[in-house]
């Protein structure tokens, strides 16, 4: 009996004191890296870690309204940073965690040459192009920015059909819904995509930099364990993980 006491008590001590769930609100280019960092810090901590991803600026607007987030993870710096300015975001937590990259994606079968680079999106057989809406996502603002820079904007804006995310933009371009996509580098590696199209990169030049940033939201109860996912996406193992799934690392200083 001691000795099942002394296993019990063992097991106890062992286990996490409180095991905690944080609610992380988090940008759609980051599905295919962020589940695995995510699934390792939970390995590591005894934690759990609820992963919900969709466009930076729904996003914004919801922890403005109260959503019960514990970090915003975007898909630029400005969101977290305009959360911190205002009370938002927990002062001091603004950390940014990767730059995003800009492709031009079409399918395999769509016959579009991309070595053209974006002055293709002007040819008639392309007909509709898909963007993450620019109202609300930091990559479609991105991909407006790449064809203004390339003086298309005008000619090619009746094409534009929109998704809500960057992800939504990509499964138009996917399904046929759209004949080309100017997508996250990052969707553009996802297996499925990668088997189904082809792209190339748009130089970063064309485009202000996608710097990705995260913050911890003011209002959450779980800050301290919030904060340790976001300083554990700066670690080296996590940022390979990142690199491997299309992103640069972040700029210094930030």
């Amino acid at each position: 009996m001691r000795a099942w006491r002394f296993v019990a008590v063992a097991l106890w001590l062992a286990a996490p004191a409180s095991a905690q769930t944080i609610r992380v609100a988090a940008a759609s280019d980051l599905q295919a890296a962020l589940p695995v960092i995510a699934a390792q810090f939970e390995k590591d901590t005894g934690h759990k870690v609820s992963l919900t991803f969709g466009s930076s600026g729904n996003f914004f607007t919801q922890i403005q309204n109260g959503a019960p987030f514990d970090l915003f993870l975007s898909a630029d710096i400005e969101y977290p940073r305009r959360l911190e300015q205002v009370g938002l975001g927990e002062k001091g937590t603004l950390t940014q965690y990767a730059m995003g990259r800009l492709v031009l994606w079409t399918r395999n079968d769509s016959g579009i040459d991309l070595q053209r680079g974006l002055a293709v999106l002007a040819d008639a057989r392309v007909r509709k192009i898909a963007i993450a809406n620019p109202a609300h996502a930091p990559y479609g603002r991105a991909a407006v920015a790449a064809v203004r820079h390339e003086g298309l904007y005008d000619r090619v804006q009746p094409k534009l059909v929109m998704g809500e995310n960057i992800s939504q933009a990509a499964q138009f371009a996917q399904s046929g819904n759209a004949d080309v996509g100017i997508l996250a580098l990052s969707l553009a590696l996802a297996p499925a995509m990668k088997s189904s199209g082809t792209y190339v990169e748009i130089p970063a030049s064309f485009h202000p930099p996608i710097e990705q940033a995260g913050v911890v939201v003011a209002a959450s109860k779980q800050k301290p364990l919030a904060l340790q996912f976001l300083h554990t996406l700066t670690s080296a193992a996590a940022q390979r993980v990142l690199r491997s799934s299309g992103f640069e690392a972040p700029r210094p200083g930030v």
